[in-house]
């Protein structure tokens, strides 16, 4: 992965001509602003440009345009994906700018034949996208500049070339890649040993854990539930009671949708329409980056 600073921008610095814009959008509502759309009317704009960018023919202007309006519409995702994150030492913007690379992949990749919601599939990738950003710039060791962009360009490589030759590169295989000699691959690997300290210890047991690395916290999940919990406890409050009561009967006691509707007086298809746009609603809150999310 290039360093940040050599990303290219998700949008093209000029806006397409209107008669490309007409043909690549075929009759689907023109939007001068994106993402100033609400969540519901963005995700419904989506399903039709992703209709329409099945039709039109990778690297044309209209497919370029369809798809820069996907990555606007959609980038309410990336802010979310980014606030897990924001208490890390890197800049905002770096972290922005990796997962609207993560939401432009997911962008590509997307099915919409499959019926699976777009959210719910890219914001693994944008998140993945941030990790390896993460991972790809925390060293243990200062080391040049040149040496870490080396290591990274040796990972990409081994990468492609395992996933073309079914198993492990050797070093001879690298070295025949373009801009890469023996030398450098060596060099390459050195400066992967600085990424990731090791531990001090010289014995093992079985369990594979040293001492030092016994001592050692490890990445809590349950961090992440509870920066979820913290970040709905405001969309709950906003909830009618009956809402609230509905909301712990369904997911605090694990009731059905019929025991439901018994204890509150409500048929089990009302329940069912009550829970999905409680749902809706939540789920729109989170996404959304106003002052009550």
């Amino acid at each position: 992965m290039p360093p940040v600073s050599q990303v290219p921008p998700a949008h093209p610095p000029r806006t397409p001509s209107p008669a490309v814009r007409r043909r690549a959008l075929h009759g689907i509502p023109e939007v001068a602003c994106p993402q100033d759309l609400s969540i519901e009317a963005a995700r419904f704009l989506s399903q039709a440009l992703f209709g329409r960018l099945v039709e039109l023919d990778e690297g044309t202007p209209e497919y370029a345009y369809v798809r820069n309006t996907l990555v606007e519409l959609n980038l309410s995702l990336v802010k979310f994906a980014a606030r897990r994150f924001r208490h890390r030492s890197e800049p905002a913007e770096d972290i922005l700018q990796v997962g609207t690379i993560g939401l432009i992949k997911a962008i590509n990749r997307f099915d919409p034949a499959r019926g699976v919601d777009f959210s719910s599939f890219a914001l693994p990738t944008i998140t993945g996208e941030m990790k390896r950003f993460f991972r790809d710039t925390t060293w243990a060791v200062q080391v040049p500049r040149r040496l870490q962009e080396l290591r990274l360009r040796l990972a990409g490589t081994r990468d492609r070339l395992g996933q073309e030759l079914g198993r492990a590169p050797t070093t001879a295989e690298l070295a025949r890649c373009p801009r890469m000699t023996e030398a450098e691959v060596a060099e390459g690997e050195r400066a992967a040993n600085a990424y990731s300290a090791r531990s001090l210890d010289l014995g093992e047991e079985d369990s594979g854990a040293t001492g030092v690395a016994r001592t050692l916290g490890a990445e809590d999940p349950s961090f992440d539930v509870i920066e979820s919990l913290d970040s709905l406890k405001p969309l709950i409050a906003a909830l009618t009671d009956r809402e609230r009561a509905i909301l712990s009967l369904r997911f605090g006691q694990e009731l059905t949708q019929a025991e439901i509707g018994a204890r509150v007086g409500l048929s089990q298809m009302h329940v069912s329409r009550v829970l999905a746009q409680i749902m809706e609603r939540l789920r729109a809150g989170l996404l959304n980056d106003g002052p009550t999310a």
